[in-house]
This record gives structure tokens, C-alpha cells and sequence, in this order.
């Protein structure tokens, strides 16, 4: 499992940046973040076919490390997604 070897969260930018430690640095937006949130309701709500609209003006406003990922807590008060580092670094890869 890879890790990253910095954070760094712009809320100025709405992005949260992440270099890792073989040398890639991706940045993922605050909306594609919340949007892709993978805690159980935002899972199941997707499986439904349920397509829920982010508020562009969502901001990410704190990381809580977990040892295998992080918990991002957005301004609209979710806060229940934790993010394993592999799905952050897929996340990274496909916002390209």
C-alpha cells in the first residue's frame, strides 16, 4: 500500500494535494472528493442509481489520519467517509 508523503489542503484552490513517495504529486478537487465519498450511505445511494449534486462551494475543512487513510470532513457536515490511501491515489489518477 502506498502512502503519501505529503498533504496539503488549499481551500483558497478547493483542492487537496497529494505528493507521494515515489515521486507523484496528484491534486483532487473538494467536489470530486465529497462526491466520491465512500462511506455506506454515499455507497449505497450510488448503487441506487441516486446521483446526488455537490455544491461546488464545498470545501474540505479537516483531515483526520487513520492509519490505512484519512477521514475528510467537508463544510456541509458529512464527515463520515474514511479514505483508504490506494482509493485517494485512484481518485487522483482519474481526475487527471
Amino acid at each position: 500500500m502506498a502512502t503519501p508523503s505529503a498533504l496539503r489542503n488549499s481551500r483558497s484552490q478547493a483542492r487537496l494535494s497529494l505528493e507521494w513517495t515515489d515521486g507523484e504529486h496528484q491534486q483532487i478537487s473538494h467536489t470530486r472528493l465529497r462526491g466520491a465519498c465512500p462511506c455506506s450511505q454515499c455507497k449505497a445511494a450510488r448503487l441506487r442509481g441516486a446521483i446526488t449534486v455537490v455544491n461546488e462551494g464545498v470545501r474540505l475543512e479537516r483531515i483526520a489520519l487513520q492509519g490505512y487513510g484519512v477521514q475528510l470532513v467537508f463544510s456541509d457536515g458529512h464527515e463520515r467517509g474514511i479514505y483508504p490511501w490506494d482509493y485517494l491515489r485512484e481518485l487522483g489518477a482519474r481526475n487527471g
